[in-house]
């Protein structure tokens, strides 16, 4: 008897720590980079991107994460979110277009947002707009995938 519980505690203690592996290793599964670009149309009228850090009013930028998985094992339907920051206005542009947006944080759906206004559903302005959401379906071992979205600075 004294044997099975020592090699219960064994193997429970085993569990106890590949569980705990596993956990650190699912923190260090995803790598996110995020870069702030000025949008300018060049004089060919083609869409160029120059890092910012600071830009006066009506200036648009785009803010961009790319996530890269670092596990040799595929992750699926990863749920990403971008904050829409303090004195920007979202544009409406949204790459990929799949995002969703949420003016609380907490609520999302497809854009455009909108709400009820004397009986008339009507659009959300896009200055209501605090948070967009992907969802990315499949992100394979060792690969990269990139949202990004449009401001103007107020």
């Amino acid at each position: 008897m004294k044997r099975f519980k020592i090699l219960r505690n064994v193997l429970l203690a085993t569990i106890a720590f590949s569980s705990l592996l596993n956990v650190a290793h699912a923190d260090d599964a995803l790598k996110m980079e995020l870069t702030a670009n000025q949008v300018i149309k060049n004089a060919e009228g083609k869409t160029v991107y120059k890092p910012v850090r600071t830009a006066p009013a009506g200036t648009v930028i785009q803010y961009k994460a790319n996530y890269t998985n670092t596990i040799n094992k595929d992750i699926n339907d990863l749920m990403v979110t971008l904050p829409i920051p303090a004195n920007m206005t979202f544009t409406g542009d949204a790459m990929p277009a799949s995002a969703q947006a949420s003016i609380d944080g907490k609520n999302y759906a497809d854009m455009p947002l909108m709400r009820k206004v004397d009986g008339k559903m009507v659009k959300i302005p896009y200055s209501e707009y605090r948070t967009l959401r992907w969802n990315i379906k499949l992100l394979p071992a060792k690969k990269s995938a990139a949202v990004a979205l449009n401001t103007t600075v107020n």
